[in-house]
């Protein structure tokens, strides 16, 4: 069963309480390395390190002037940090729900 709107940002609001976060953090440091291979793999899939996100960089890398070529590249770490962190999120939660399941 999915949570509901309020259910989901109340759970959030609930990561406010620094010791909450602190066992997540601590879970994941554990599993970090095993982490990290999924999560590379899930943004090679997706596109994010393809010829795409080359040809990106090369783009932004061309701009002569050095403030819009900064701003270019700050742009694209945004995005592809963003992208990180929204996948890192998926395989977090998928890896939460396989715990519930063996609970």
């Amino acid at each position: 069963m999915s949570p509901s709107d309020a259910e989901l940002l109340a759970a959030i609001a609930r990561l406010n309480d620094s010791d909450r976060l602190r066992e997540a953090e601590s879970l994941v440091a554990r599993a970090a390395p095993e982490l990290q291979h999924i999560l590379a793999e899930a943004l090679e899939s997706g596109g994010w390190f393809s010829e795409t996100h080359e040809g990106e960089l090369r783009k932004a890398l061309a701009i002569e002037d050095a403030d819009e070529r900064t701003r270019a590249l700050r742009v694209l770490l945004a995005e592809e940090t963003r992208m990180g962190m929204m996948v890192g999120v998926a395989v977090g939660w998928a890896l939460a729900k396989e715990l519930e399941q063996e609970e």
